[in-house]
């Protein structure tokens, strides 16, 4: 890479990363150009990158880009560039609600030239790295770009994720409803089977939120969230938290846990628990909690299983 190239690289970077003039690339992209991501595999071209940039700076419009170092091969003509970037989370980013939290990331990009101009990148960053670097780590598998075909070897041939389905309705669950106080004060809730204890020592549970819940903003930025094991006289609060009502704590009684969380009157057990870990899982978050309160009633728990709902205390034993 010659100086006249370096300049360039400098320029065009301060502009697109700095002050969101993606079109600056164009002058030392190869029309060939590809990227490529090193910790998800993922590969884009020039469009692809310059949506990227727009996307960061939407997220964090006080983005500031510095290059630390343009490292040269004098043999090959190619090179590597080192940075670090720091940004206010201001805007939601990969449908992760935005914090306010003010992040610092690094990272490293190694550059091809052809015919002066870069054809080739392989870089050590890319946004699931700015949320890592934020505390919101992916699961790398669950972004990966090739879809898997389910197998199936049973007698009703049914293809595919029906397959995935209809194992997962035979799975018998609990009920539970997850809560958390909003930032405006106001609780907050949805109905979830996809609870699990993680370990006793250290007490930790998981929950899997989906992103378009419309709880789901409140309870990612909250430090607490409740869990609630529904009784078998709670169907209605199901119904209610199943909902996409605007007030589901409006009929429901309910009391404050130590740091907040609402606990729902009735529940057969209700956990609150300090949020330790966001996991991104593409449409999914999973919550890591560690337990800080719980409280168990005489109750007995409601059971579900294939879309319906069944009374726990009628259980035979086996």
């Amino acid at each position: 890479m010659q100086h006249n190239i370096k300049e360039a690289v400098i320029t065009a970077w301060d502009a697109a990363w700095d002050r969101g003039e993606v079109d600056a690339f164009d002058a030392i992209l190869h029309p060939g150009f590809t990227r490529e991501s090193t910790r998800s595999g993922r590969t884009s071209n020039a469009i692809g990158l310059k949506e990227e940039i727009l996307a960061t700076r939407e997220a964090f419009p006080d983005l500031v880009t510095t290059i630390d170092q343009i490292v040269v091969d004098e043999e090959t003509g190619d090179g590597a560039i080192f940075w670090h970037s720091e940004g206010t989370f201001t805007h939601d980013l990969q449908g992760v609600p935005a914090t306010g939290s003010r992040v610092r990331t690094r990272g490293s990009n190694q550059l091809e030239i052809r015919d002066g101009r870069i054809i080739a990148e392989r870089v050590t960053w890319d946004q699931s790295e700015l949320l890592a670097d934020l505390g919101v780590p992916s699961l790398k598998s669950a972004f990966e770009a090739d879809p898997v075909d389910v197998v199936v070897d049973d007698l009703s041939g049914v293809p595919g994720l029906d397959a995935l389905k209809g194992f997962n309705r035979q799975f018998v669950t609990g009920v539970t409803v997850v809560t958390t106080i909003g930032e405006d004060g106001k609780p907050r809730g949805l109905a979830a089977n996809s609870y699990a204890s993680v370990s006793l020592e250290p007490p930790l549970v998981l929950v899997c939120v989906q992103k378009t819940t419309s709880t789901y903003a409140s309870l990612f930025k909250s430090t607490h969230l409740g869990i609630n094991i529904m009784s078998n006289e709670q169907r209605g609060t199901v119904g209610v938290f199943a909902s996409k009502g605007d007030d589901k704590f409006a009929t429901v009684e309910w009391h404050a846990g130590p740091s907040g969380s609402p606990l729902i009157d009735g529940s057969a057990a209700s956990i609150e628990a300090e949020i330790k870990e966001r996991f991104q899982a593409k449409t999914h978050t999973v919550f890591i909690a560690k337990v800080t309160h719980a409280e168990i009633a005489e109750a007995a728990p409601m059971i579900y299983k294939a879309g319906r709902f069944y009374d726990g205390a009628e259980l035979i034993e086996l």
